[in-house]
């Protein structure tokens, strides 16, 4: 009875087979393509639909233009009309590395940035004193000033803004801030 069909199926199959018939004028009996069931309206994701209208009415309310997601950490602090000048800056990684993962290859510390635990942030803020410096940092944003100069700098990876350390190098005129990178842990942090 393995190769046989039911009665059942043997009927849907034939009705599946069977044209439509020629007599009927409604447009429910008439074959549909996939294509034609495509709109302008499927493009992109679909659309939720929300049936508490006011959670709906709340939002297009307001005249806000962004959503709070939508405006990266650290743009009230961007000035556009700061006519002072950036100053040249450097990011570096650092990692901890020991003995064995140097010769004996035995950790899974690899040479590339996923595998670095702290950023650094080397800022050349030439003809400058340490007393005029200003530095805050927050998650993603690092914000120098100086009377001659303006940083503001999105960061590539979120820090750990609470223990970054500054160093002011007073020869070279250099600030260097260290911040120490908050990521997931992975197979590459753990």
């Amino acid at each position: 009875m393995d190769g046989m069909m039911a009665p059942s199926m043997l009927s849907s199959l034939c009705d599946m087979m069977r044209p439509p018939d020629e007599e009927s004028d409604s447009d429910e009996d008439k074959p549909v393509s996939s294509i034609a069931q495509l709109t302008p309206g499927s493009i992109g994701p679909a659309k939720k639909n929300n049936s508490s209208g006011q959670n709906n009415t709340a939002k297009k309310d307001t005249k806000d233009i962004w959503d709070a997601e939508e405006v990266q950490e650290g743009a009230e602090f961007e000035s556009i009309y700061d006519p002072r000048p950036q100053p040249e800056y450097d990011i570096v990684y650092k990692q901890a590395v020991t003995s064995e993962d140097m010769f004996l290859q035995m950790g899974n510390k690899t040479p590339s940035t996923a595998s670095c635990e702290e950023m650094v942030v080397k800022v050349k803020l030439p003809d400058t004193k340490l007393a005029d410096v200003t530095l805050d940092v927050k998650t993603k944003f690092l914000d120098c000033r100086t009377p001659k100069y303006f940083l503001g700098l999105h960061l590539p990876h979120p820090v750990d803004s609470k223990s970054g350390k500054a160093q002011w190098d007073g020869k070279s005129e250099t600030l260097s801030v260290t911040l120490k990178m908050t990521r997931e842990y992975d197979f590459m942090n753990f």
